[in-house]
């Protein structure tokens, strides 16, 4: 029998046949009294091996029954089930939490009525008995990568291979393939043909259309083509989830799903198929000429972007080879109702059992923080968030969020602290447009550059309203704001004298009480013309921020640092734009911890530029750093400080004719 074991610590989970027990204490059946767990069901339970789960609390003395969503056929059969309708494969370790999404669909699914089984990181190196231990499911297999794109979670910007796996038991490597969405659907394919297979998750959503492989330096088809799935869903799927489920419980054959928004599908060119006659259809440049012709790979992101940000939006079609890639236009944004619906789902909020307390870093980051909101509106141009969440805000209702800080605060290892009460970005929670309409025909990337829209709404009062609550919460000491904060809306001129002021009561508010002590922001560059790449404000509001974080510090007699997030390497970005940043973080006296070489990630502007070499909107040529060399050559600016980096930097910049740049680093030649 396995139990779970929660007390002051960090729970473990032990199996055993006569004892519950933790790496801590041993807890024989009779001294089960003391804690008031059924005794005699737990005797049973041992006697039947039925999988019961049972967490101790130290703080009460109850016990709560808690049941995970099968992973194996001894708990299918456990359950009294002899057929499963939906087998899930994820590359993530299995939490039981609302921030992962292979637990967020299997209850979605449960809560439909269906019979659903999760198989976590598969081994796909041996027998493939994890494949095939749970047999064939009535309706169809889902395939998930993971929470976090796996060449991303695998390699650095440098592409060395990382040592861990923050979503792995233990945090080690080597539990998920490259490119599991691949692995693990060619290998249902190749052991059951006749049986769908659904892709989803960020990996999946971001490669929906023809993509550029930074770790594999090539243009790749979609790879619905690549991984012989039958089915895409891209962006979060609880939507067309939902759909697909209902119109397979009526019968619809699986084929014939081609209409349902937010889905992408591969057919022969020319064959005829179910869409809406309401949506308008863009044909794209076809793999093939984008391989041919990079200008034409830049020009069909535009429209991918477009259409991905957009309520009436387009369906797109690539050909590809002799096929055709459909995608089906978006879902509108979800309800505050129907987010409020998913995060009130049976979640456990833990690991499962199966791992017996080894930790899983992922986990570990979040179990104590609360999602407040979906979807970002900044359009950054290296970010992957909007293509995957879109950019409408979608927030949860203030009721919602304090029942999961109840919840969160009945944890037995829950420590007065939330680590964090926030989203994609901090600040952004109830924002939308004043007019609707306006929105419904908008298609820009980003609702905050070049500047904030006068159509946004950056009211920060219900944030306001809602940490006030939170800071009222009698078993909260503490709750911090990890996220980032767009400190442009705080300090954006609205034109409505009322809001400005609240908005800047909202900074002083999250300095005085949700610092931790190091108060982390994002200005990415100070140079205006990376910035302008970047689609980021310009620095001069980093210099307004600091001013007033410095202010709100002396008036309350604090000691906060200010941590700015900057990266090298962007498209667009030279060596002499790091010498003015090294410059600019002198004069502010700062010694950078918080930096990043860019990183090529699929479905963003600068991934299209670093590819392409042009401007996806204008088709301007941008040249970009891409060589080890001239990463690393930028890099070290960060650290101009650094003995070891000193001569480098001197001898690029002499290379340059910018001596001005070295007497303003360095006082000589």
């Amino acid at each position: 029998m396995t139990f779970v074991i929660k007390n002051k610590r960090t729970p473990e989970f032990v199996k055993t046949s006569d004892k519950v027990c933790d790496s801590l204490y041993n807890i024989s059946i009779l001294s089960l009294k003391k804690l008031s767990l059924p005794t005699k069901e737990i005797k049973a339970a041992f006697n039947n091996n039925k999988p019961v789960f049972y967490t101790i609390s130290s703080k009460m003395n109850t016990a709560k029954q808690l049941q995970w969503l099968p992973t194996s056929a001894k708990e299918v059969k456990a359950r009294g089930w002899d057929y499963l309708d939906v087998i899930l494969f994820s590359g993530d370790a299995y939490v039981d939490h609302p921030s992962f999404g292979a637990a967020v669909i299997g209850r979605l699914m449960e809560s439909l009525g269906l019979k659903v089984a999760l198989v976590p990181q598969p081994n796909w190196q041996d027998d493939l008995r994890d494949f095939k231990k749970l047999g064939t499911p009535r309706l169809f297999f889902g395939v998930s990568a993971g929470s976090m794109d796996s060449m991303v979670n695998h390699y650095t910007a440098a592409k060395r291979k990382r040592s861990d796996d923050a979503y792995t038991p233990g945090g080690r490597s080597g539990a998920r393939p490259d490119m599991p969405t691949i692995v693990y659907t060619r290998i249902l394919k190749q052991l059951y043909p006749e049986t769908p297979v659904i892709i989803g998750g960020i990996e999946a959503s971001l490669r929906r259309i023809t993509h550029y492989d930074y770790w594999k330096d090539e243009l790749r088809p979609s790879i619905l083509a690549e991984s012989q799935a039958d089915l895409l869903i891209y962006g979060m799927g609880e939507k067309p989830m939902t759909d697909i489920c209902k119109m397979l419980q009526k019968g619809i054959p699986f084929r014939s799903l081609t209409n349902i928004p937010q889905t992408v599908v591969l057919r022969n060119q020319g064959e005829s198929i179910a869409t809406h006659k309401k949506w308008n259809t863009i044909q794209l440049h076809s793999h093939e000429a984008c391989l041919a012709d990079k200008k034409k790979h830049a020009e069909n992101f535009r429209h991918i972007e477009e259409e991905s940000n957009s309520i009436e939006a387009a369906k797109l079609i690539q050909y590809t080879g002799k096929q055709q890639i459909i995608v089906n236009p978006p879902y509108p944004p979800l309800t505050t109702q129907e987010l409020d619906t998913i995060y009130a789902l049976p979640f456990t909020r833990l690991p499962h059992p199966r791992y017996k307390g080894k930790e899983i870093p992922a986990y570990n980051m979040i179990r104590h923080s609360v999602t407040i909101h979906r979807g970002c509106f900044g359009g950054c141009a290296f970010c992957t968030i909007s293509a995957h969440q879109g950019k409408f805000i979608v927030s949860r209702s203030e009721q919602s969020i304090l029942q999961e800080l109840d919840n969160i605060a009945r944890m037995p290892d829950f420590n007065g602290t939330i680590s964090d009460l926030g989203g994609p970005s901090a600040n952004m929670y109830n924002m939308k447009g004043k007019n609707p309409e306006i929105c419904r025909q908008c298609k820009r990337a980003s609702c905050a550059y070049p500047s904030v829209c006068k159509n946004l709404n950056t009211d920060h009062s219900a944030l306001l309203h809602l940490y006030e609550a939170v800071r009222k919460h009698p078993a909260i000491k503490h709750c911090f704001i990890g996220s980032g904060i767009r400190y442009d809306l705080c300090l954006n001129d609205s034109g409505n004298k009322p809001v400005n002021q609240i908005n800047r009561q909202y900074l002083e508010t999250v300095i005085k009480y949700h610092v931790s002590g190091r108060f982390k922001v994002a200005p990415e560059h100070s140079s205006g013309q990376v910035l302008q790449l970047m689609r980021k404000p310009s620095f001069q509001l980093f210099y307004q921020l600091k001013k007033i974080f410095d202010e709100i510090n002396r008036k309350y007699q604090l000691n906060q640092q200010i941590i700015p997030y900057f990266i090298s390497s962007h498209p667009g970005c030279k060596p002499e734009n790091m010498a003015e940043l090294a410059i600019t973080t002198k004069k502010l006296n700062f010694h950078l911890e918080q930096v990043q070489d860019f990183t090529p990630t699929p479905m963003t502007v600068a991934t299209t530029i670093y590819y392409s070499g042009y401007h996806p909107y204008s088709l301007n040529k941008v040249k970009t750093a891409k060589t080890p060399e001239e990463k690393k050559g930028q890099n070290i600016f960060f650290f101009w400080y650094k003995k070891e980096y000193k001569q480098a930097i001197r001898n690029t910049l002499k290379k340059l004719g910018r001596i001005d740049l070295i007497k303003q680093l360095y006082g000589k030649i």
